[in-house]
């Protein structure tokens, strides 16, 4: 009579179709990648002026190579630019000062504002930016992205297409910083997210990513301007909720930015991700959980750990290996025309990086703070209002000030 399969057993070939459904995954998101890469990309046929607003914070990485990457705009109209600190003595203001020079014939403003309106300080920065924004169309752009000459004529074109009220990027990920952090970082963003999002996008969803969202100005006074977002972690998630419920669509505009990735050391990588994590976990916590299904290195290695090393486990996570490599290069290839700087997959690093993702999805469920430069901050579902204590009380009295 023959007996029952070991526990380890069935448990190891449970691990290895989750691996295999994960290389499908890798896979399909491959082919996103490619379709929308492939897609047709239509010029935009008016060209309103625009305002394009940096909020910044600090003196990071590689600066002012993405600062000035939005002052070589190749946008046949007007492009303002309007860059925004809430201290007075922030370092990132040298950046913008030697922009000025680099570039005199830009239309640049700088506002400064301590004035805090609610918890999420980049919105608060924005809310004291907007009253020198002079155009319509508003593009609200990351500190850190590294764009391509027609971004802005890309984002215009995508808020052309009929019924859409707002437009974002996907972004791939560059390491600002050497080391193996900021590889790891990036290659999360351009080998992970990346496809999982266009993948998203195939299959229904029309999600913001708050690196770059654009829209007109009427359409963010329908919304409830910037101060309906300003007591949300989300804020990109909460925009397009609002702007969908005008029955408008988030268009995704045909441009990939590079965001820079700064983090020198695996704690400050680990603290970074763990709040893009958390993040998301409070928007859609059973989705989010489904996630770890796309990392299929994990549980190719996991399968290998637990029956000992079997021959078919191990040819299983080369075989895995394998697939996630092809689908990065892939990627890779497909994104490197009209786009903003990219650098190689480390493939050796593959099967890290997916242990880290599914590690960094468990802990999301483990707490609900993050920490974002600096400061501590409660995940929200973008419904509620995410709490603040005293301090926040305090900062709100601040006056505000702008300078040209």
């Amino acid at each position: 009579m023959t007996g029952l399969a070991p526990a380890s057993e069935i448990v190891g070939w449970l691990l290895a179709l989750l691996a295999v459904f994960g290389t499908t995954v890798s896979v399909a998101g491959a082919a996103a990648v490619h379709q929308f890469a492939t897609r047709r990309r239509y010029p935009a046929r008016q060209c309103p002026a625009v305002t394009v607003l940096k909020p910044l914070c600090g003196n990071e990485p590689r600066l002012d190579e993405a600062l000035a990457s939005i002052c070589e705009q190749t946008y046949p109209a007007p492009v303002q630019i309007v860059f925004g600190v809430q201290d007075p003595a922030d370092p990132a203001l040298l950046a913008v000062h030697r922009l000025q020079a680099r570039f005199p014939d830009r239309d640049i403003a700088v506002a400064t504002g301590a004035q805090a309106h609610g918890p999420n300080r980049k919105i608060c920065n924005l809310i004291n930016m907007l009253p020198l924004a002079r155009h319509d169309v508003l593009v609200f752009s990351d500190s850190d992205l590294h764009v391509a000459p027609d971004y802005v004529e890309r984002l215009v074109a995508a808020l052309e297409v009929p019924g859409t009220g707002l437009a974002t990027t996907v972004c791939t990920g560059l390491p600002t910083v050497r080391g193996l952090a900021a590889r790891l970082g990036a290659t999360h963003i351009s080998h992970s997210f990346l496809p999982a999002v266009l993948l998203s996008r195939v299959l229904g969803r029309q999600d913001c990513l708050g690196t770059t969202m654009a829209l007109r100005r009427d359409t963010l006074a329908e919304i409830g301007g910037l101060h309906a977002l300003v007591r949300h972690l989300a804020d990109d998630n909460v925009l397009s909720q609002r702007v969908r419920r005008l029955g408008l669509q988030v268009q995704l505009a045909d441009t990939v930015p590079a965001t820079g990735i700064p983090n020198a050391s695996p704690r400050a990588l680990w603290q970074h991700e763990l709040r893009w994590a958390r993040t998301i976990r409070a928007l859609q916590p059973l989705g989010f959980a489904a996630s770890v299904l796309q990392f299929p290195l994990f549980w190719a290695a996991a399968a290998v750990a637990l029956t000992g090393g079997a021959s078919w486990s191990i040819g299983l996570f080369a075989l895995a290996w394998a697939v996630r490599a092809a689908a990065a290069l892939g990627i890779n290839r497909m994104l490197r025309h009209g786009c903003a700087p990219q650098v190689a997959a480390p493939l050796w690093l593959l099967p890290l990086r997916d242990i880290l993702s599914v590690a960094e999805v468990v802990a999301s469920f483990l707490g609900g703070s993050v920490v974002w430069r600096g400061h501590t901050l409660v995940a929200d579902n973008g419904r509620e209002v995410a709490p603040h204590g005293d301090a926040y009380a305090a900062m709100a009295a601040e006056p505000a000030s702008a300078a040209f």
